[in-house]
């Protein structure tokens, strides 16, 4: 079978356009570390609320997880055009780039909560969840600002 030059172009620009829709590595990174964040609030939180046994050594190193991932600068994360309405996958609300400053704020502010956490975990289940008090707070006022419901 022989393939003509023009059909073998057309190809490339089908693969090429494929690729072009593909998640960009900065969004892939911030899902990545809110994906972390979740999977080791949700272990603190199990333990907080007696769901999980406490296990000190799981939840101090999920307490070290959730402050690593919070020192993350996550300006290089939000770049333009990776808002919901712009590609799929994503639930960054456009409102983000207006606002970025603000979304930078908050997330600072989950920082110190954030690393409070990692010396509640090695006391026990109700200094957790004291400690993971403030960080869902945090979480919450961008979420409710800046992402877009289920």
């Amino acid at each position: 079978m022989k393939v003509s030059i023009p059909a073998i172009a057309a190809l490339a620009l089908i693969a090429g356009a494929a690729t072009a829709q593909e998640i960009r590595p900065e969004v892939k990174a911030r899902q990545g570390q809110f994906q972390t964040l979740s999977i080791n609030l949700g272990i603190l939180g199990g333990m907080a609320r007696g769901d999980v046994a406490y296990d000190a050594v799981r939840a101090e190193a999920a307490a070290r997880s959730i402050a690593g991932v919070s020192m993350v600068d996550i300006a290089a994360l939000f770049p333009e055009g990776t808002d919901a309405m712009s590609i799929e996958g994503t639930r960054a609300e456009p409102a983000i780039w207006d606002n970025l400053p603000d979304v930078l704020t908050k997330w600072q502010a989950g920082r110190a909560p954030g690393g409070a956490g990692e010396a509640a975990a090695a006391k026990g289940p109700q200094d957790i969840g004291a400690a993971l008090g403030g960080l869902a707070g945090a979480c919450k006022a961008c979420h409710d600002a800046y992402r877009t419901p289920n």
